[in-house]
């Protein structure tokens, strides 16, 4: 098909066919999912990652072993490929603006810098009126005592980079607790967040093309056990009013980033309303289930978003509950994948990584169940078995 059979909307750029090469900065398992989706559809990838053993690197191409701020193999990638993405937020921004001389780049640094920095991200959200957790700032130990007269205990102080899967972040009962956490994340910027009395944690996968046109996922409902995800319930067991506001929520928060790609928003629900958690500019751990439930997955939605394709059709297909699997289950003779695969309608999807740690994520399962109750108590039996 030539690309003047695709239709093309105001603003957006000519579409990139299967053929054509992509980038991804980061070969971790999202890179690797988005490899396979952009190679099932037809086009070449390579992969920048520093690591040798790669799960997308495993899967790509071309796999270009260096750093990220690597000028010889920004260049080279630039060069092979038609457009790059990145598969995580920590991405210097350098680099994407470097990439961005030489082909397509989704999403842009401008929206990156926001998401990656939770300064930035807290300040910029509630600048554009999106209700967040009570915060303050936190730049120097001296900023402690006014942020804790500000916002109260117990709190939390997070790390405003590099923290994700409850890393970077401590617990905060009193002055004291403060300063040695400070101390402890070597004194870098942080954010005080007060505690809230959470009901329900909820996300929104989307994407958003060049020209505006926006897809979103339905809301899954989240667990966590030690600040990483559990376990997603889609669909969310919330008032339809409720996930209603939180998809048009996502949108408003892509539309006002001009994003382009895959993101998430994750949201607290609190009395009832909705309070923005964070946001990932790029697919998210918690939409892993589109893998088997949807009619197009997040990461084919990616490939699309990036080479300027119309969007897919989100429709959940069947109820499912996603349950992470960790590196703990590595421990004493586990896993027992029998137990897993001896029901047809489990998905088992595994990343290929070569040594598991705890609290590594070495792959999921999709249980998909008309009845959503049904799914979740197979997905929590199935915890266990393995």
């Amino acid at each position: 098909m030539s690309s003047k059979s695709l239709p093309i909307l105001p603003g957006a750029k000519l579409p990139i066919l299967p053929g054509a090469t992509l980038g991804i900065l980061g070969g971790g398992q999202l890179g690797r999912m988005f490899t396979i989706a952009a190679r099932t559809m037809g086009y070449k990838v390579m992969v920048l990652d520093p690591d040798f053993a790669s799960p997308a690197g495993q899967m790509a191409d071309v796999h270009l072993q260096a750093d990220y701020t690597d000028h010889g193999a920004l260049k080279q990638l630039g060069a092979a490929c038609a457009a790059v993405t990145t598969e995580f937020e920590n991405v210097p921004a350098a680099s994407l603006i470097e990439l961005a001389s030489h082909c397509r780049v989704s999403p842009g640094a401008a929206a990156v810098a926001i998401a990656q920095d939770r300064s930035h991200e807290k300040s910029w959200l509630a600048q554009n009126g999106f209700a967040t957790a009570p915060f303050a700032l936190v730049y120097s130990e001296g900023d402690l005592d006014a942020a804790l007269a500000e916002i109260g205990t117990p709190a939390l102080l997070k790390v405003s980079r590099f923290g994700y899967d409850g890393k970077g972040q401590a617990r905060i009962d009193t002055p004291e607790a403060a300063r040695a956490a400070f101390r402890e994340f070597g004194g870098q910027p942080c954010v005080l967040e007060g505690f809230v009395k959470l009901e329900c944690e909820v996300s929104v996968v989307l994407a958003r093309s060049d020209a505006g046109e926006c897809a979103l996922f339905p809301v899954a409902e989240n667990r966590h056990v030690n600040g990483i995800l559990d376990v997603s319930i889609v669909p969310a067991r919330v008032p339809d009013s409720l996930a209603r506001q939180a998809r048009d929520m996502a949108r408003a928060i892509a539309d006002k980033l001009s994003y382009v790609g895959v993101m998430a928003v994750e949201f607290f629900i609190v009395g009832g309303r909705l309070m923005v958690n964070e946001m990932a500019p790029r697919p998210h751990n918690s939409g892993h289930y589109t893998l088997d439930a949807c009619v197009t997955d997040q990461f084919e939605q990616q490939v699309r978003a990036l080479c300027g394709l119309p969007l897919g059709d989100t429709r959940l297909l069947s109820p499912v509950a996603m349950v992470n699997i960790l590196g703990d289950r590595w421990q004493n003779g586990g896993p027992h994948w029998d137990a897993l695969l001896a029901h047809p309608a489990i998905k088992l999807h595994l990343y290929g990584k070569e040594t598991a740690r705890p609290g590594r994520k070495m792959g999921h399962f999709n249980v998909l169940d008309a009845d959503p109750d049904t799914a979740l108590k197979l997905a929590e039996q199935m915890h266990h078995a393995l």
